[in-house]
């Protein structure tokens, strides 16, 4: 249990810090007050998790500590809800009502849609 904790935990570190870097780069490279830093980083990490699911379903490819790293630790740490929630309530905060709708419905389709094109991609290999 110790290790899959360990495996969990240095996933989400390496997660997070690249959630970080990439979000706070693709941020910095528009002026807008759209997260798209965020927004980015959650389509990325759903495409990602669908691969990895696709990868899983092909068989025996990952032991289980290298699945839990890679999926709770590395996706959980990278692609976080509240981060997204975070910056919905900003956006609420300060008013701008249509980007924080825009902002939601985008992530939550797009999301669900890369997760499937990642998926998918795997099945077609």
């Amino acid at each position: 249990m110790i290790r899959t904790l360990f495996y969990i935990g240095i996933g989400s570190c390496t997660g997070g810090i690249s959630r970080y870097l990439l979000s706070k780069y693709v941020q910095n490279m528009t002026s807008s007050g759209f997260p798209i830093g965020t927004f980015m980083v959650n389509i990325i990490g759903c495409f990602i998790i669908g691969l990895l699911y696709g990868l899983f379903d092909r068989g025996n490819l990952m032991n289980t500590n290298l699945k839990l790293f890679l999926t709770v630790g590395f996706c959980g740490g990278f692609t976080t809800f509240s981060t997204f929630m975070g910056d919905n309530f900003q956006l609420i905060k300060a008013g701008n009502f249509f980007y924080c709708s825009v902002y939601m419905a985008a992530s939550i389709i797009c999301g669900y849609l890369f997760l499937f094109l990642g998926y998918s991609l795997i099945k077609l290999i």
